[in-house]
């Protein structure tokens, strides 16, 4: 009788453990800003960087507002084809694909909130090494482009 009570309160302890950690939504990053992190021809933004799994996949979600001049910075380890979405993003996006040689190689300008299970899909059809967010409509306003430059500093 005493093992099966120790048994039943393991489950209940390894439960509540398992139900206090939250899920992947509830999780607060450790993401310091890097103060004019990036420029792309006279713009500059300050990054927060995105360079775990874990910190890309939440990305801005749930986030109510940014300012003009920060984004996040999107690095991965290696180059490949990595799209995008908008789940539980509240803000619309301008999602701007780089390559290793630091050229933009696609820009999804105006990128809105999904609030649909379903939702759509983003990028490019070249392989990307970094992925740059800012407000939507500021690639727009800034005349960025296709094949420009972008400075990492």
């Amino acid at each position: 009788m005493k093992k099966q009570i120790y048994i039943l309160l393991l489950i209940i302890f390894f439960g509540f453990y398992l139900f206090s950690q939250g899920t992947v939504d509830d999780i607060e990053m450790d993401l310091k800003v890097i103060p004019v992190g990036v420029c792309i021809e006279n713009n500059c933004f300050n990054l927060e960087i995105a360079d775990t799994f874990q910190k890309r996949e939440i990305g801005l979600m749930n986030r109510k507002n940014m300012s003009n001049n920060n984004g996040m910075l999107f690095i991965f380890e290696k180059e490949g084809v990595y799209n995008f979405w908008m789940k539980k993003t509240l803000i619309s996006l301008d999602i701007i694909w780089i390559d290793e040689n630091y050229k933009i190689i696609h820009i999804q300008k105006n990128a809105q909130p999904c609030t649909i299970k379903q939702c759509e899909t983003f990028g490019p059809n070249q392989k990307a090494k970094y992925v740059l967010e800012i407000n939507g409509g500021l690639s727009k306003e800034m005349g960025f482009e296709v094949g420009d430059k972008v400075k990492f500093r």
